[in-house]
């Protein structure tokens, strides 16, 4: 059933995954009520997760406007899926935002295809890049994936190779003249967040590193079955599927580099895997595989997800 009710577009769809993650974000939130003490809290937990949603309607535009995936969401279930294996995404707020903008530059970067407007792209796509390596330091890493995608467009020009370090000058004045005006420290925060850290001893407590091994199963799984299989589609796809699989390795940089490190920034590597996963949902023949992976998948991130309370 849930695989049938997810192979269209449908507006039920956005219902289901607006309302679950709903329920599930705001029991994480009054999990611990001492965090939430005034309106202001209130209005920033339902901020986030407006922005959250926002999210998901880029990302939904995203895969649907460039054929990432048959007509179908896939997509979007699966990044709500695996965003529930992981609940401490919903306290760290940075995370989120972070992700938003870089959502922004993906999407920018999958259309320089069309070979419109690339440099206004090229800039647009590496702009958000580097605003959202002001919450989260390493999500500047993802501005390899713009190198990249002139690589595969636009190389011939040597003004588009230069862009990015305009966005750069752009974005650090920005940062420069706002730090000077609200003397808000902005500048050592971002200094303090470039410490690497390959730590990985973490968790809080066990189900968050049952979750993340039963993620990094499925990760590993969609990765190494749809990692060459761009080559089976069309041509004129290529580059872009490739690009969703260096974007998927790049968020995992992100989290192999992060500080102070723990499952939420696994955000970051999050929508590539699910168009991964929703390539791999669409080749199986038989309805009742496609039912019991994503019944299986949903349950299992259900389970984490109440257990990490």
């Amino acid at each position: 059933m849930i695989a049938n009710i997810f192979s269209k577009t449908r507006p039920i769809n956005y219902l289901i995954i607006g309302i679950t993650s709903f329920l599930l974000y705001f029991l994480y939130q009054f999990k611990d009520p001492g965090t939430i003490n005034d309106g202001w809290s209130i209005a920033q937990k339902i901020g986030i997760f407006v922005l959250l949603l926002t999210s998901y309607v880029i990302y939904n535009y995203l895969v649907l406007r460039n054929n990432l995936t048959k007509l179908n969401n896939y997509a979007i279930f699966l990044f709500s899926i695996f965003l529930f294996f992981f609940p401490t995404i919903f306290s760290n707020p940075n995370v989120i935002i972070a992700n938003f903008f870089l959502l922004l530059a993906t999407r920018k970067l999958i259309t320089l295809q069309n070979l419109r407007s690339t440099k206004e792209k090229i800039f647009d796509a590496s702009f958000w890049i580097f605003i959202a390596a002001l919450f989260h330091f390493w999500c500047i890493t993802y501005i390899i994936l713009v190198f990249i995608t002139i690589i595969f467009h636009v190389s011939g020009s040597y003004k588009n190779w230069i862009i990015p370090f305009l966005a750069l000058f752009v974005v650090a004045n920005i940062t420069l003249l706002i730090d000077l005006i609200f003397q808000n420290q902005l500048l050592s925060s971002i200094v303090n967040d470039i410490s690497v850290s390959f730590n990985f001893s973490y968790f809080d407590t066990i189900y968050q590193n049952i979750a993340l091994a039963v993620f990094s199963s499925v990760a590993l799984l969609l990765f190494s079955t749809q990692a060459f299989d761009f080559q089976n589609k069309p041509f004129n796809t290529h580059a872009t599927h490739q690009k969703i699989i260096f974007a998927f390795i790049l968020g995992l940089l992100i989290y192999v580099l992060s500080n102070h490190k723990n499952n939420s920034y696994l955000i970051f590597c999050l929508p590539s895997l699910a168009i991964l996963g929703a390539n791999f949902i669409e080749k199986i023949k038989t309805n009742w595989m496609k039912e019991t992976t994503l019944y299986v998948l949903f349950v299992v991130s259900i389970t984490l997800f109440v257990l990490q309370l």
